[in-house]
């Protein structure tokens, strides 16, 4: 199955480490995968985006403009910014805790997460919006967050990607002693999407 994968977020909340574990799982699962990150500025708080595309005639890593068949957004302003490059059947899963990017904070510009959610709301078709510090607070480390949220692109049956695929990549890609909570957040966000 080839799949486009965005994922979205700010500095500092592991869009590459979940784009590398979408990756890693698809090579596991013998699929070919390209991947490439787009980084805002170097130090925290700036935006990243990252791309994972996955299966046969894929020659570019870079998703574009319409092309992704999911985008997993880990604050709704980014999800909003990288709304153009969803699929008009595509899923668009969102952390509903915002993080405001250090580009907002330095324009003086307002940052208005219900009007954010709103816009979302009426041009996704399959939308969902998760609750992030509900989910942090049943993982129990926000640094988790990111994770969780691949959780729930598992659940969702529209890419490639399976619990079972994810699982066994956490658990060989990373530190021994960070295994278990990623596993513990992988599942709880696959339950949150089972839950809707």
């Amino acid at each position: 199955m080839n799949s486009s994968i965005l994922i979205c977020g700010v500095g500092g909340q592991g869009t590459v480490l979940a784009s590398k574990i979408i990756a890693q799982a698809a090579v596991n699962s013998g699929l070919p995968a390209l991947a490439s990150e787009t980084i805002g500025m170097a130090q925290r708080g700036g935006c990243v985006v990252s791309h994972v595309r996955v299966g046969e005639n894929v020659h570019s890593p870079l998703i574009p403009i319409g092309g992704a068949d999911a985008v997993i957004a880990f604050e709704p302003g980014e999800a909003a910014r990288c709304r153009k490059y969803l699929k008009d059947d595509g899923i668009m899963i969102v952390s509903s805790r915002a993080v405001q990017p250090v580009t907002v904070a330095l324009s003086g510009k307002t940052y208005d997460t219900e009007n954010i959610i709103n816009y979302l709301k009426s041009s996704v078709k399959n939308l969902h919006i998760i609750d992030g510090q509900g989910l942090i607070d049943k993982i129990g480390l926000d640094k988790a967050l990111n994770i969780g949220l691949v959780g729930v692109l598992c659940a969702s049956g529209k890419t490639f990607l399976t619990l079972k695929n994810a699982e066994e990549t956490i658990r060989k890609i990373l530190p021994e002693k960070i295994v278990e909570i990623n596993i513990k957040a992988l599942r709880i966000g696959a339950d949150e999407m089972e839950e809707k």
